[in-house]
């Protein structure tokens, strides 16, 4: 298992918002690719970006940022927020990203993950599971569709779709404890699954750790390092 600290891009600088709520963010620093460069030192191996102006307004405005962190770092970067288009998705890995992150896409233009999962393989294409009260969130958590999360994940498989972000919003960024549930169902689909929202202490990792014999491969870390609940040194090395 390994951990993916989280760096949220809006208005160009790296923030955490609390269930996705643009009016509970925290700014945690202007200079998201010193952030970025910041992990990688302190053992990260892969990083989870997301353009929030992107998700929410389809706004261009952090590209620079994104192509700075991809071209910079060595190690492995997953871009999300906003990919509607193939033409976005090549931009994307352009600039060097290792995967691209559909969410909204998924739900409302299937036929555009397909052809994506067809042009760079389906290693390189990883789905957000994005959840509240079991039905799937679109557009930046804007919105929550009347799709729910078994129906959604069995259309993903039928995508080819061999990797999926779990996140449960109401635990995103409130430090709660992750939804092992969820997690053990969808464990249960065969597919690799990343663990995200809710992770607060180095136990919570271990627990989740627990379930890589089940298909869990990763788990996305945000508040909990931003507020210091734990290093990120630790949480790699509980990882291991």
């Amino acid at each position: 298992m390994i951990v993916i600290p989280a760096i949220d891009i809006r208005n160009g600088n790296s923030v955490r918002l609390k269930q996705g709520r643009i009016e509970d963010e925290t700014i945690h620093s202007t200079d998201p690719v010193f952030i970025a460069k910041l992990w990688k030192a302190k053992g990260a191996k892969r990083l989870h970006v997301i353009d929030l102006d992107g998700a929410i307004s389809e706004s261009n405005q952090n590209e620079k940022i994104i192509k700075e962190i991809c071209k910079t770092l060595d190690i492995d970067i997953e871009v999300g927020g906003g990919i509607r288009t193939i033409e976005k998705a090549d931009k994307i890995f352009k600039m060097g990203a290792s995967f691209v992150i559909f969410g909204t896409s998924a739900i409302y233009q299937p036929e555009l993950v397909r052809e994506a999962v067809e042009k760079y393989g389906p290693e390189k294409i990883i789905a957000a599971v994005d959840a509240k009260d079991g039905k799937i969130a679109v557009g930046g958590w804007k919105e929550v569709s009347h799709i729910g999360v078994d129906d959604f994940v069995a259309e993903l498989q039928s995508m080819f779709i061999k990797q999926i972000i779990y996140t449960d919003i109401k635990r995103d960024g409130m430090l709660t404890g992750p939804d092992f549930d969820g997690l053990e169902k969808l464990c249960k689909s065969g597919m690799s699954v990343i663990a995200s929202g809710g992770i607060k202490t180095i136990d919570d990792l271990k627990n989740l750790k627990s379930y890589e014999s089940k298909g869990l491969i990763g788990a996305i870390v945000g508040s909990a390092l931003y507020t210091d609940d734990f290093k990120l040194e630790e949480a790699v090395k509980a990882a291991q």
